[in-house]
């Protein structure tokens, strides 16, 4: 029998464990889940005969040891931060390891110990990173065999409400951590086009958008990420002209997003004063310049240039910031503030579906022949449990592990989902569960 253990119980685990479980009597595994919550961990196994449920605290690093120590591979859903600890374990105690996280700088500096000692440690193998990494190389590597030269990459994904729970002025609810929303973008982006380098800084970026359409979604636009700069390396595509990544929203959402970061709504590095007795108005109101013979709403309208009965305007009044709501948060920041009003009206509702959405662009050059790629994937989640979110980032880490178990992935070292060897059978059972691209071609 071969022991699985999954650390961190959480939202995004649901598929990944019921995935796990569901193989276990075939392949023989037994599947050990610890969390900090024994009542989550006991809930996803359900009283299944080959999963057990028990209290995980990774600072306690001897139980960390003893854990990794009993088991044949471990799977870390773990906050990010927390996944050295767990890696660091499996190294010395030569165990394997499987994340969906990105590569922190203290998991790379494991990579030389890691492959002398022949323990794989996967990293980036969920939906972004992950299923964005292995689409874009079976698609990157086929060109290259075809003798093609890739002249332009263009490469989005947005996790939001499926088309027919999207009943808000804002399109959006959140669907996965609501504080990275909040923080997403801050810094500077950079990307390259046609050569020339691109920084966008963090109050200009929700101004800067692009627009695409998905299969029969509609239209989306595009706001840039952080730094698209490093996936050229690790694509292999150093001397590519152009290279975009971007996160997906639908049309009107960045331009409405942009007030608060104009505000200084999104800010998380001062505390507001007395900020659990302030209202939302107050919070406002706190932002713009002392007036008192105009409203807040006039007072915001004009700093902003906005008409009073835009559409963005109706879009901050449907959240209530207008109103004397108590905030009711001790030393809160303004993004903990936005956060907590936020939440009282983007959540999913009980029925609710969320969807994630994909897109790849390439343009490449084929002798004299130029043409586009297009290459897209929407999914949409079952219920609240098996959301959209929690299929795309559990189901390919699942059958990473289980291609590890089995053998067929026999790599070393602190790796991403890169090689045909990985995202080849990968893909090919993803598209199984329904989440498939399909792919255009443009003929420029």
């Amino acid at each position: 029998m071969q022991h699985i253990l999954i650390l961190g119980a959480g939202l995004s685990a649901s598929s990944l464990i019921k995935y796990l479980l569901d193989y276990s009597e075939e392949f023989n595994w037994h599947i050990r889940l610890g969390d900090l919550s024994v009542e989550t961990a006991d809930a996803k196994i359900n009283h299944h005969p080959r999963g057990e449920a028990f209290y995980f605290n990774v600072n306690d690093d001897k139980q960390c040891a003893d854990e990794v120590q009993k088991a044949d591979i471990v799977v870390s859903m773990l906050p990010a931060s927390l996944h050295y600890r767990v890696a660091r374990a499996c190294v010395d105690l030569s165990k394997n390891m499987v994340t969906a996280s990105y590569v922190s700088p203290q998991i790379e500096a494991l990579q030389e110990e890691a492959k002398a000692k022949g323990v794989l440690i996967l990293n980036e193998i969920g939906v972004d990173p992950g299923i964005d990494h292995m689409s874009a190389m079976q698609i990157i590597d086929r060109i290259k065999v075809e003798g093609g030269n890739i002249l332009s990459f263009q490469s989005s994904t947005g996790g939001l409400v499926a088309p027919k729970y999207d009943n808000n002025p804002w399109n959006y609810k959140f669907t996965w951590n609501p504080r990275n929303v909040v923080i997403a973008g801050q810094g500077v982006s950079t990307f390259i086009r046609n050569g020339n380098y691109k920084y966008i800084p963090y109050h200009k970026l929700f101004r800067r958008i692009l627009r695409t359409e998905v299969l029969d979604f509609g239209e989306f636009e595009i706001y840039p990420n952080r730094d698209s700069l490093k996936y050229r390396e690790i694509y292999g595509l150093d001397n590519i002209p152009s290279m975009f990544r971007g996160t997906m929203r639908r049309p009107g959402f960045s331009r409405s997003w942009d007030i608060f970061v104009q505000l200084g709504m999104t800010d998380d590095t001062f505390v507001l004063e007395d900020s659990e007795n302030m209202t939302y108005r107050e919070f406002v109101n706190s932002f713009l310049r002392y007036e008192t013979k105009i409203t807040v709403e006039t007072k915001l309208a004009k700093y902003l240039g906005i008409d009073e009965d835009s559409e963005i305007m109706y879009k901050l009044r449907w959240l209530d910031l207008f109103k004397p709501i108590k905030i009711g948060l001790k030393r809160a920041t303004p993004a903990q503030i936005l956060q907590h009003i936020l939440l009282k009206k983007w959540v999913l509702e009980k029925d609710d579906k969320d969807m994630i959405v994909m897109q790849h662009r390439f343009e490449v050059a084929l002798g004299d022949e130029k043409k586009t790629i297009v290459s897209s994937m929407a999914v949409e989640g079952t219920d609240q449990t098996h959301t959209a979110m929690s299929k795309t980032v559990g189901y390919p880490v699942a059958i990473a592990c289980k291609l590890i178990l089995t053998g067929q992935i026999k790599d070393a070292g602190v790796k991403l989902p890169l090689d045909e060897s990985i995202y080849k059978p990968i893909l090919k059972e993803l598209a199984d569960f329904g989440i498939r691209f399909i792919e255009e071609e443009i003929e420029n």
